[in-house]
C-alpha cells in the first residue's frame, strides 16, 4: 500500500500556472475539475487542506493590466483584488458538493515564534475538527517576502510540517521531476522516486516558472527537503488533469514521489 493510500491528512497546493490561463484568467474547467476531486477526498473521510496561489496572476487579470506589476506595491494591489475572486470561486464550487471552506493567509512571520505557530496550529486543527476545508495562500497584500519568493511551494512544506500532514502533493504544470527541463530536452526522462535530494539536483532544477507565477522546479525541490524531513511524503505531479490524484489514491505509479524521512 502506497503512503498516498495510508494518508489521512493531505496537503495540496495548486499554482498560478495550473490555475489560469496564459491571459491570467481563472482555467474555469480546470478548477470545477480540482474541486470536484477534492471534494470527493473529502468525501472518503480524509481531511485536507488545500494551499492555493494564483491571486496575483487574477488580480492582473480583474484590473485590466497587460502584465504582472514588476513593482511590489503593484503586486500587493494585484493580490489584494485576485484574492476576492478566488475565494469566491472556491467558495462557490465547494458548496456545490456540501463543503465549507475557510480563508488562512499567512506569512513568513507567522512560523517566527512559538506564538504564532501555535495559534495557526490550534486554526488549522479546528477547522479541520469542523470539517472545513482550509484554503491558504500567502498574505502578499501585507508581506513582502513571500512575493519575492516561490509561489506558495515553500509554504506548503510549512503547512505540512505545522499540522503534522501526512501527505504534500504539489501540483505542477509538468508531471514531475525530470532529468532535464523538458521545454528544452525532448529526450528528458522523468524521475519517479527521490531517495535523497542533493545539493546538485537543487542546483540543476533550474529558475522560474510561468510569466504569472514565480515558482519553478527548484522552489518544489526546496518545499519537498523541507515537508520530508518533516515526515510528510511529498508528489510532485502534472495539475492540468487534477484527475491523476485519484492515481495516487489508487496506489499508481505517477508524477515523482519523495519519502518521507523525518530527521
Amino acid at each position: 500500500m502506497s503512503s498516498m493510500q495510508q494518508a489521512e491528512r493531505i496537503v495540496v497546493k495548486v499554482g498560478t500556472s495550473t490555475l489560469t490561463h496564459g491571459t491570467g484568467h481563472i482555467n474555469i474547467r480546470l478548477m470545477e475539475t480540482l474541486v470536484k476531486v477534492l471534494a470527493d477526498i473529502r468525501n472518503c473521510g480524509r481531511e485536507l487542506v488545500l494551499v492555493s496561489s494564483g491571486a496575483i496572476g487574477v488580480g492582473v487579470s480583474k484590473l485590466g493590466l497587460l502584465r504582472r506589476p514588476e513593482d511590489i506595491p503593484g503586486k500587493q494591489a494585484a493580490a489584494a483584488v485576485g484574492q476576492c475572486e478566488l475565494m469566491q470561486l472556491y467558495d462557490r464550487y465547494f458548496s456545490q458538493y456540501s463543503h465549507t471552506v475557510a480563508q488562512v493567509l499567512l506569512t513568513k512571520y507567522t512560523f517566527d515564534d512559538d506564538e504564532g505557530r501555535q495559534n495557526a496550529r490550534n486554526t488549522f486543527h479546528k477547522l479541520l475538527e469542523l470539517g472545513a476545508i482550509p484554503i491558504v495562500n500567502e498574505n502578499d497584500t501585507v508581506a513582502t517576502h513571500e512575493i519575492r519568493l516561490g509561489d506558495n511551494d515553500s509554504l506548503s512544506a510549512m503547512v505540512a510540517s505545522l499540522i503534522g500532514a501526512d501527505c504534500l502533493v504539489i501540483l505542477s504544470d509538468i508531471d514531475g521531476l525530470y532529468t532535464a527541463d523538458p521545454h528544452t530536452h525532448p529526450d528528458a526522462i522523468l524521475v519517479p522516486e527521490v531517495e535523497q535530494i542533493t545539493p546538485a539536483l537543487l542546483e540543476s532544477a533550474g529558475g522560474a516558472g510561468s510569466s504569472l507565477g514565480t515558482g519553478g522546479m527548484a522552489t518544489k525541490l526546496y518545499a519537498a527537503e523541507l515537508a520530508t524531513r518533516a515526515g510528510a511524503d511529498v508528489y510532485i505531479l502534472n495539475g492540468k488533469d487534477p484527475r491523476r490524484l485519484y492515481d495516487l489514491l489508487d496506489g499508481k505509479a505517477v508524477g515523482t514521489h519523495f519519502a518521507a524521512r523525518p530527521c
